[in-house]
């Protein structure tokens, strides 16, 4: 069945934000790709969602080299749901990929060397069966490879018509200065940094996020729920079925008695609200003005409309 998307799309409720200062707008929730979109997931299920976020206006698409799992599959997924649904739409979407994490074995095979961004871009876009993507992050610092040989290859793959935008994510406060200067230095303005940040991490509110704001660098935030701490399922015990029963990233010395207690209190306001304490806890990150967009991870078209939801 060829898919019509949603007419409504643009007027369902999804709002807009200005990427720093850039003639980019892009929608409050963006749609993340780290899990639930790989080859161990059924392709009816990741396309689902990937209907369901363009149909109520998510027009960011995150996604990275090594995402999955396996690596490189949530973007091969990406391709052929694109090929299949969204190519006519190309032009309303805001597509992101990243490279600097491993991804292949070797020393080229990770970390942010020339040789290893310039095959990060080319195999990325084979796999995601386009032409460019609209950002191209360097997905992590790198302290062993010179900063400018990875800044100077961000500005080049601009340069190749590969990326429209380049941004930076989790680098220090004052390697990302150094790096907004080069770019723009460079006629490449950063667009973006991607950092975590949630209502049990503030730390970006001291540092980054006012950086941001002098430079005119958007902020795109990850992990806005802590991995699933902050939807509240944690605090009758571990489920069976979460990612902290299976130690997945999110362990279980991270339920610390404080941490419980910060989440009862995160509770009771939702409750007040009468909202959900995932909604409550992107709600609370809308509140910060230089913020772009919260990247949300969903398991299903449930989840997601819950967070959608939240912006309202």
């Amino acid at each position: 069945m060829i898919y019509t998307p949603n007419q409504k799309r643009y007027s369902s409720g999804m709002k807009y934000r200005r990427a720093g200062k850039s003639g980019v707008m892009l929608s409050e929730i963006a749609l993340g790709f780290w899990h639930n979109f790989g080859d161990v997931n059924l392709l009816s299920n990741s396309r689902e969602m990937m209907r369901f976020a363009f149909d109520n206006g998510i027009n960011y698409f995150d996604l990275a080299d090594n995402y999955g799992p396996s690596y490189g599959s949530a973007e091969e997924t990406f391709g052929i749901v694109y090929e299949k649904d969204f190519k006519p739409f190309r032009d309303e979407m805001f597509i992101a990929t990243k490279a600097g994490h491993d991804m292949w074995d070797g020393p080229f095979g990770e970390f942010n060397s020339r040789k290893h961004l310039m095959a990060g871009i080319d195999n990325s876009l084979k796999r995601m069966k386009l032409d460019y993507v609209d950002i191209f992050y360097s997905h992590r610092y790198d302290e062993n490879t010179p900063l400018e040989e990875t800044l100077q290859t961000l500005v080049d793959i601009v340069r190749a018509g590969k990326a429209l935008y380049v941004g930076i994510s989790k680098y220090p406060e004052d390697k990302a200065e150094f790096a907004y200067k080069y770019l723009s230095d460079r006629d490449v303005h950063c667009l973006l940094y991607q950092g975590k940040y949630n209502i049990l991490n503030r730390e970006p509110e001291k540092d980054i996020l006012p950086e941001c704001e002098k430079y005119g660098v958007g902020f795109a935030a990850f992990s806005p729920l802590a991995q699933g701490l902050l939807t509240g399922k944690y605090l009758n015990g571990i489920p069976e079925d979460s990612r902290m029963a299976k130690n997945f990233f999110l362990k279980k010395d991270a339920l610390t008695k404080e941490t419980i207690d910060k989440l009862i209190i995160f509770k009771e306001k939702a409750q007040q609200e009468n909202i959900s304490p995932a909604q409550y806890a992107l709600r609370e990150l809308l509140k910060n003005k230089t913020l772009t967009t919260i990247i949300v991870g969903t398991s299903n078209t449930t989840q997601l409309e819950e967070l959608i939801k939240s912006i309202n």
